[in-house]
This record gives C-alpha cells, structure tokens and sequence, in this order.
C-alpha cells in the first residue's frame, strides 16, 4: 500500500457482515469509493470519514490511521 494512510474499513464491514455496495449506499457513496479507500489508492475527504465513523458509531482514529513511514 502506497498511501499514507491506513483504514480498517474492511475489518468493521466484516463485523457487521455488511457489502461494500451496502455501505456505499448506507454513506451515500458509490461502491467504488468503498473499494478505492479500503485499498489505500483513495484517501476519502473528510465528510467521507466521518459519515463512516458515524456509520459505524466510531472514532475516525478507530477506522483510519497515519501509515509507519520509514
């Protein structure tokens, strides 16, 4: 992964046995933006983070994160 920044989306999707396309839906997105963050090759704007942190009734440090950088 290229990007700076990491995500957890996939893990918090996964314990809420939700789709990409679900969650698109749900934030008001398409399930190509889901995909594109989940992967490192988006970094989603700042509404974008907090309609998943609000979605998943979580901090937006508990879904993304600063990626090491060596």
């Amino acid at each position: 992964m290229s990007s700076e920044l990491d995500n957890r989306i996939r893990v918090f999707r996964a314990e809420h046995r939700i789709s990409q396309g679900e969650l698109a839906n749900a934030i008001g997105v398409s399930r190509k933006t889901i995909s594109t963050i989940e992967v490192g090759r988006y970094v989603p704007s700042t509404v974008i983070a907090l309609k998943l942190a609000r979605f998943f009734n979580a901090s937006v440090e508990e879904i993304f994160s600063l990626a090491n950088s060596k």
